[in-house]
């Protein structure tokens, strides 16, 4: 009797092995299944073709000796700066508005060579107005009468279409996004998320800490989001936050905007004078402005920074690195500038397009609303080429679950349903088991041998 039951332990026991056997496959098969996929990736390239915008094909095509920028009006059409009545031609042609003007791109970018050959006064920037077909040179507050003096001398002496102004407050970097990142070097936002394709990065202002700086998502440094590794500041205005786990994990290719809320962020492109855009900041929120300049130079105490991108957007310490876009295309990372958003300001933010080429990495784009893949969309001026600027919006809704993936050790990981953990527990119990049963049954076995041939034998 007592044999019997012992086989019975022993084939339940096979049985429950096999079924934790099964059982585990399954678990395997769903969590692998059921991974995030990995996120779509979109070139810098992309957004750089000549196409995506009108006004720059053009500009393009017929050179900088017969144009001077181009732009989108209020009633959303583009408007191409032209030096001589054939480029006109060519212009309405291609569907766009001409405007005559009398210098040339080629004039403009003179004056700006001349105003950064000339002693370099910090608190000072100059941008090129399209619309005004000029230089315009703004001074903040700390410039002195006597620099502001010698610099006025210097514009003269280029011409009568150096503008210069004075404006308020101070021009600075943003120091202190969508999401706050904090380290020893001070407080920023995070920008957008890239990748080369085995790691992911944040992309945000060069400016936020030297290469080195770890970063934080809390302020008693306990949730590490990476280590800044490599970027360009003065001169330019970016860097790269490698994620301490190697993955931006869930929502990377959204932006956020507040009460738990982002932007689906869907491609990348260099934006238009006159286009209407959205920033996001940690201090600030979200903001909306128009672009007024492209290759504008700002000379930080830090430093001379080109090529940003200027806006009427207000921003405030804490807000540099934040993301800068419209109708969910990337356009620009924060870098500095004046005023605050009481009063208003001027805002200068790095070019995506220039730092993704220079890094050598590209942008992490979100899912569509239906799960798929977004089909990138780096032209955003032909949205707005047919509706006024200020019909554009941030782009469309998404739920933010923060920058960090979930901080976890091996124990948790392993005990997460969602990975492969469990079922490998599961797995490996079931195998245990099946070999414990098979030993016990040898080992009866041998037991009962000896018996029966030490009775026999007497």
């Amino acid at each position: 009797m007592r044999h019997a039951r012992r086989r019975v332990v022993r084939r339940v026991t096979r049985l429950a092995a096999v079924g934790g056997l099964l059982l585990g496959a399954t678990m395997v098969t769903h969590a692998v299944a059921g991974e995030p996929r990995v996120p779509d990736a979109v070139p810098y390239a992309t957004a750089g073709e000549a196409g995506a915008r009108p006004g720059a094909g053009l500009v393009a095509r017929l050179g900088t000796s017969r144009t001077a920028g181009s732009w989108t009006d209020a009633e959303g059409r583009t408007v191409v700066a032209v030096t001589d009545e054939a480029a006109a031609e060519d212009v309405r042609a291609a569907g766009a508005e001409p405007r005559r003007v009398e210098r040339s791109m080629d004039d403009l970018r003179s004056a700006t060579a001349t105003l950064r050959a000339a002693p370099r006064v910090p608190g000072t920037a100059w941008a090129l107005d399209y619309r005004s077909n000029e230089v315009v040179v703004r001074g903040d507050s700390t410039v002195s009468a006597e620099d502001w003096s010698e610099l006025t001398e210097v514009a003269d002496g280029i011409g009568g279409f150096v503008r210069m102004e004075r404006t308020g407050g101070t021009f600075t970097t943003r120091l202190n996004g969508a999401r706050p990142i904090l380290s020893t070097a001070g407080r920023c936002s995070a920008g957008f998320n890239v990748t080369d394709g085995e790691r992911d990065f944040v992309l945000t202002a060069g400016h936020c800490g030297p290469e080195g700086s770890v970063w934080f998502a809390d302020d008693r440094g306990r949730q590490e989001v990476g280590t800044t590794v490599g970027g360009s500041f003065p001169g330019d205005d970016y860097s790269l936050i490698a994620y301490a786990g190697g993955r931006a994990g869930e929502g990377a290719g959204v932006v956020a905007i507040g009460d738990g809320r982002g932007v689906r962020i869907t491609g990348v492109a260099d934006p238009a004078v006159g286009q209407r855009v959205f920033r996001s900041g940690s201090t600030s929120g979200l903001r909306d402005g128009e672009v007024t300049a492209l290759d504008a130079t700002v000379n930080y105490p830090e430093g001379t920074v080109s090529g940003l991108i200027e806006s009427d957007v207000c921003a405030e310490p804490g807000d540099s690195g934040g993301p800068m876009f419209s109708e969910g295309i990337a356009l620009g990372v924060t870098s500095g500038g004046s005023g605050d958003c009481r009063s208003g300001g001027t805002t200068y933010f790095q070019p995506v397009t220039k730092a993704l080429a220079r890094l050598g990495v590209r942008l992490i784009v979100a899912p569509g609303a239906d799960g798929g893949a977004a089909a990138p969309s780096p032209a955003p001026s032909r949205t707005q080429g047919a509706v006024a600027p200020d019909a554009a919006s941030p782009g469309s809704s998404a739920p933010v679950r923060g920058i960090l993936p979930d901080p976890s050790t091996l124990l948790s990981r392993l005990a997460d349903p969602r990975n492969v953990g469990p079922g490998l527990l599961v797995i490996g119990g079931s195998l245990v088991a099946l070999v414990a049963t098979r030993w016990i049954r040898a080992e009866q076995d041998r037991k009962a041998y000896r018996r029966h041939y030490s009775a026999t034998w007497g």
